[in-house]
């Protein structure tokens, strides 16, 4: 079966018997052709099932005005909240954004990859997916002097920025604090140190282990995808411990919340017996009882500050070359889930 014929601005133009210039002025909206003709014009174009070429306007303009962007997931609060600084930031300076999910998958990540390459888009925003141990299927992006710019889970390169957070201080901070309410065998949740984000929050929980004393137990370092479900296990393999943590300090706020649900459940009271701490200040923070102690990250602020970084480059007011890591400030957030009760 042969494939549909493309619709040109010329089939336009003899369907209205009017001059192809005339047609493509018109999908232009240009002043010089009255309202009546536009109308007719985008009323025909939309009859006929014209499509604008996008592709060949990009190849005189050598812009797309699109920004590609890549994420590990949709479905998390801050993520979302990335994507509307994003949006705002983008919206602002006309410029579209094409948004994918590598589904925590490398895989799907190259994938994504190719595909925005294919796309032309003018840059590209990328947070690394769980399994990411390298970033050579960007180096086709970089080769073209096209600009990448990391936030969150970032990869350290001479030609890219990292937007990050000190997730280093802000673990060290939150694991101090259950550590001055009393704590002394504190259970660190964290992720995949292949990304920054969990390596540095477990080198900063360390750090603060160390520096008041503390031995560090590889038993109460438990690893896994941060999960709903990873939090639940979690909270049954605290169960399951001979000599139980006094507090937990979780590298984000879902496993956190879940592991206090499994523990609650079976009869543990926090804070009294475990206190617990957070990362994200997610809406679920505030939803469990009790509220969850947590750290402040400003994910719209991220997005938005991303994109103008992104935008000022492409329009040569700043050069990313110049520029390897930004640093947002992040809030330690103090709630009752930490607040133990000391017998004094």
């Amino acid at each position: 079966m042969s494939e549909e014929k493309e619709i040109t601005i010329y089939d336009i133009a003899e369907y209205l018997d009017i001059s192809a210039t005339t047609v493509s002025r018109g999908l232009k909206d240009h002043p010089n052709i009255n309202k009546n003709t536009k109308k007719k014009i985008f009323e025909a174009a939309k009859a006929l099932g014209y499509r604008s070429n996008m592709f060949a306007s990009s190849l005189r303009s050598k812009r797309t005005n699109t920004i590609g962007v890549i994420v590990p997931k949709l479905n998390s609060y801050f993520m979302a909240s990335v994507l509307a600084g994003m949006e705002d930031a983008a919206s602002r300076e006309n410029y579209n954004l094409i948004i994918s999910q590598s589904l925590e998958s490398v895989e799907k990540e190259k994938a994504n990859a190719n595909t925005m390459f294919n796309k032309r888009v003018d840059g590209l925003l990328v947070s690394l997916a769980f399994d990411t141990d390298g970033i050579s299927h960007f180096e086709q992006f970089i080769n073209k002097g096209i600009p990448i710019i990391f936030f969150d889970r970032s990869f350290q390169h001479n030609n890219c920025i990292s937007i990050v957070i000190d997730n280093y201080k802000a673990a060290y901070s939150i694991t101090e604090h259950l550590i001055q309410q009393g704590c002394k065998r504190i259970l660190h949740l964290g992720g995949n140190t292949l990304r920054n984000v969990y390596e540095e929050r477990l080198k900063g929980y360390k750090q603060a282990l160390k520096d008041n004393h503390l031995k560090i137990e590889e038993k109460l370092i438990y690893t896994s995808n941060l999960t709903e479900e990873a939090g639940s296990k979690a909270g049954e393999y605290i169960l399951g411990l001979k000599e139980k943590p006094d507090g937990v300090f979780a590298a984000n706020d879902t496993s956190a919340a879940h592991c206090m649900i499994k523990l609650l459940e079976a009869g543990i009271e926090i804070p009294n017996e475990i206190a617990f701490a957070g990362f994200n200040n997610d809406p679920i923070s505030k939803i469990i009882k009790p509220n969850l102690t947590t750290i402040n990250y400003p994910g719209y602020a991220v997005g938005e500050l991303a994109v103008n970084n992104l935008i000022n480059h492409l329009n040569g007011i700043t050069n990313i070359k110049h520029t390897n890591t930004i640093l947002l400030r992040s809030d330690l957030i103090i709630r009752e889930s930490s607040l133990k009760k000391k017998n004094l």
